[in-house]
């Protein structure tokens, strides 16, 4: 027999659900025989698979089933041998230290008990993935930081941002919270404000571009386009300095598609500058040499949302490199 207390991870999710993020190497087929044959009991009592679980309460399976899912971050046994092996549950060491693995503290913004506020750098990405190298991402450092906390969950990012934009992010500590936080993004409750130079002197101190954007991968990989029959997609931006031959704007997200700033921006002919999928690429190259631009002009500043009743607000201001290159400007 096996026995799980369910604690706030679990809280208000159906037992079928739990039982697949409980034991996620076992085939669906499993779960409903067992649940079938009322091999599962809730606080005593036969388990049906839509009942909605609760804090506190005990599940028994009386059934031998397949890797039970760690304890420790919830992580699959299979996914943390392969972690191991790849040195990402480790402790750093001075040799993980020069392949990038723990070189970059975490930039913690604000702690909580549900959740983390953190200011991602320009170049390191939000997650794991092809062409990433392991411990570079920034989930890979906040699980590590969770094992040291230990926690008893995964670290969870409830939104992301591109490899090359800088700025605020919200990190579910919880399994409730990553629901609580992903239900708020959805209903366009938190509100991302950025910060971006663009090539160009905007007519207009305040606008909205409302263009629908379609996704085309291909072998030099993604990239948004604007399509009639894409996503709908719209972004608010304000004029916040004039330059000469640049704009320092504040843009809002109505919606958040991938890409979705620099391709707007460039669908009206004002690229944001540092940008090598959608701007200006010789202006790139002159704007380097001449002002030491060595990225993409686009920093996450602000973020609002409600929370336990009250409106929280964070800020982060650029970071020094962007700072610099508009202390050239003023020049």
């Amino acid at each position: 027999m096996i026995t799980r207390t369910i604690d706030r991870n679990f809280a208000n999710m159906r037992l079928d659900r739990f039982l697949r993020k409980a034991f996620p190497d076992e085939s669906l087929s499993v779960f409903f025989a067992i649940l079938r044959k009322k091999k599962v009991r809730v606080n005593g009592v036969i388990g049906k698979a839509n009942q909605m679980l609760q804090e506190g309460d005990t599940v028994c399976i009386y059934e031998n089933l397949k890797s039970e899912s760690n304890s420790e971050f919830g992580i699959r046994n299979s996914d943390l041998n392969n972690a191991e092996k790849k040195g990402w549950t480790k402790a750093s060491t001075a040799a993980d230290r020069k392949s990038g693995w723990g070189a970059q503290e975490l930039d913690i913004i604000l702690e909580t008990e549900d959740y983390l506020v953190v200011n991602k750098p320009s170049g390191m990405p939000s997650q794991p993935g092809s062409g990433t190298r392991p411990g570079e991402s920034l989930v890979e450092h906040l699980w590590e930081w969770g094992k040291r906390q230990h926690l008893d969950f995964k670290p969870t990012l409830a939104h992301r941002l591109d490899q090359e934009t800088s700025g605020l992010l919200l990190v579910a500590l919880h399994g409730d919270t990553l629901r609580d936080l992903t239900r708020l993004i959805r209903e366009h409750e938190v509100k991302k404000y950025y910060l971006a130079l663009v090539k160009g002197n905007l007519e207009k101190e305040k606008g909205t571009i409302e263009a629908s954007l379609a996704r085309m991968d291909n072998a030099k990989g993604s990239k948004m386009q604007i399509d009639e029959k894409g996503k709908k997609s719209i972004t608010h931006y304000s004029v916040k300095k004039h330059y000469d031959g640049y704009d320092l704007v504040k843009i809002n997200l109505e919606t958040g598609r991938m890409h979705q700033i620099r391709a707007h921006f460039a669908s009206i002919g004002h690229p944001l500058l540092g940008d090598t999928r959608y701007g200006d690429f010789a202006l790139n190259r002159e704007f380097k040499k001449q002002y030491g631009l060595n990225r993409l002009f686009l920093h996450s500043s602000r973020l609002e949302y409600p929370w336990q009743g009250k409106n929280t607000v964070q800020e982060c201001p650029l970071p020094k490199e962007l700072q610099d290159v508009l202390k050239k400007l003023e020049k």
